[in-house]
């Protein structure tokens, strides 16, 4: 039971930015610039990194939908993205994406616990100065987003289909057309 009176039967983020419209379409944007815009670093990529900051955090809703949205850019391999939460450095990614998640995991932390060598061996598996401050952004959002998820102990079902579909069509259309839904008389439960 949320903490608030959010809108019923929207999951997670989604009923919390219903509940603030004016809220959404800034949070949407951040995510939009962060995880589906052109970047360097694979869009998969940077949803494994959200994805696993929000299990570092224990975020479910945010951990199962990004992970949903990783799979979605990764052939749909859900076992990738369990993989890469259970044991990072054991799972079947780049070394670069490695090294940035120990970077993301470092902020998760406290961002005072990244260090030069860190920033450095993330640039001697190719990563940009770009794709480091994005990876540092993307971990320092999602611990806002999942405190802001579980803060308001918003409604969080388990059941992975649903997240599958969201995860699927946020792949597709980004996250700036979401915002499109907290409108009055725009909200969808997909």
């Amino acid at each position: 039971m949320p903490h608030i009176n959010l809108p019923e039967g929207l999951q997670g983020i989604r009923s919390a930015m219903a509940f603030r419209p004016e809220i959404a379409k800034p949070l949407n944007e951040l995510a939009e610039a962060l995880l589906h815009a052109p970047n360097s670093l694979p869009q998969g990529d940077r949803e494994l990194i959200a994805t696993y900051v929000s299990y570092l955090n224990d975020c479910y809703f945010c951990q199962t939908v990004h992970g949903s949205i990783a799979a979605a850019c990764l052939n749909d391999d859900h076992d990738l993205v369990k993989r890469v939460k259970a044991d990072f450095r054991a799972s079947e990614i780049s070394d670069k994406l490695k090294a940035l998640l120990v970077i993301a995991a470092k902020v998760q932390k406290s961002g005072k616990n990244v260090t030069t060598a860190d920033v450095e061996a993330a640039r001697a598996q190719g990563a940009t100065d770009l794709e480091i401050h994005d990876t540092v952004l993307i971990a320092a959002a999602f611990c806002m987003y999942n405190r802001y998820v579980d803060g308001l102990d918003t409604w969080q079902p388990h059941d992975e289909a649903l997240y599958r579909e969201r995860g699927k069509k946020t792949a597709r259309e980004g996250y700036v057309s979401m915002s499109r839904e907290y409108l009055p008389g725009g909200i969808d439960k997909a």
